[in-house]
């Protein structure tokens, strides 16, 4: 079963208008939600990681996930399951690392307890004053779809770490120490008037493409050469390749010079799905060739 399958029936078992987006927006109390979990072994691996490091990703990437709202992310809760022969210093360079990828985001309690492998599980709550939040279910036709950075990095990263090579510290640094963009999400949020989507790109660029056309209704349609991405990776890396949380939005034009180190790749339109160089790319095809926890 697809990940999206599972998703789809905790949602109309528990019947929320909450689930859906990476965060849920709690409007009456003007605060954003989200939680994520890391796992050893299927997130990451000791043999390339080190404690600092592992503490400074899994803040980030919940960071993110409150970014990809529009909000600003302010407290944190930990959960951490660890082995019991772990030692004193992985627990001192595991928080030092998430107390410097928190910056201003206050860690303010969590959780601790003993487990076969190392389990990490936060929940981030961001604040919505002064701010429109995004959902993917609002891209509007006629507006501009940009992303903020390279894509592909965080994966090629990876794939050289797991082989075993050491990556061009580009790569590296995009898949062990993610930057959330939370400048880009502030300038975003605090300007825009009208109801628009952005996700960050943890799952691949064409996986949030794919989540927003469908969510909205809309088609999207970009121009592959307008993706930045570094040209010594292949093309499949830069569109299916995760965990670069970069930021993917739809915006309108009038937006655009208030917005610093953004690239327009193509265009909201009507009909359905997402339009590569003027082909659809089908669903089935985009789900086959990102990372699904439970096929197998």
């Amino acid at each position: 079963m697809k990940e999206k399958e599972f998703l789809e029936i905790i949602k109309s078992t528990l019947n929320s208008d909450y689930i859906g987006d990476d965060c849920a927006y709690i409007e009456d109390l003007g605060i954003v939600i989200s939680q994520d979990s890391l796992v050893e072994d299927v997130h990451f691996k000791l043999s390339y990681t080190d404690a600092y490091k592992l503490g400074y990703k899994s803040a980030m990437v919940n960071i993110s996930d409150i970014c990809a709202s529009g909000a600003e992310p302010v407290y944190m809760t930990v959960a951490l399951s660890l082995p019991q022969d772990t030692g004193s210093c992985f627990i001192q360079d595991f928080y030092r690392g998430l107390k410097d990828a928190a910056g201003n985001v206050k860690i303010v309690g969590g959780d601790i307890t003993g487990s076969d492998k190392i389990f990490i599980s936060i929940a981030i709550i961001g604040k919505t004053n002064g701010r429109k939040i995004s959902s993917r279910a609002n891209a509007q036709i006629g507006q501009l779809v940009i992303v903020s950075g390279e894509h592909g990095n965080s994966a090629e990263g990876l794939k050289m770490l797991l082989n075993g090579e050491t990556p061009p510290e580009k790569f590296s640094h995009a898949h062990l120490m993610p930057q959330a963009e939370r400048d880009l999400s502030r300038q975003i949020a605090e300007n825009i008037k009208e109801p628009y989507a952005m996700m960050d790109t943890s799952d691949g660029l064409m996986d949030a493409l794919s989540q927003i056309a469908s969510s909205s209704g809309v088609k999207i349609s970009v121009n592959y050469e307008k993706i930045p991405h570094d040209t010594r990776l292949d093309k499949e890396t830069v569109l299916f390749g995760g965990e670069d949380y970069k930021l993917a939005a739809t915006i309108p034009q009038e937006l655009l010079p208030k917005l610093k180190n953004v690239f327009v790749i193509g265009r909201v339109e009507q009909g359905s799905g997402v339009e590569l160089d003027g082909e659809i790319i089908s669903t089935n095809n985009i789900d086959s060739k990102i990372f699904n926890h439970f096929k197998g």
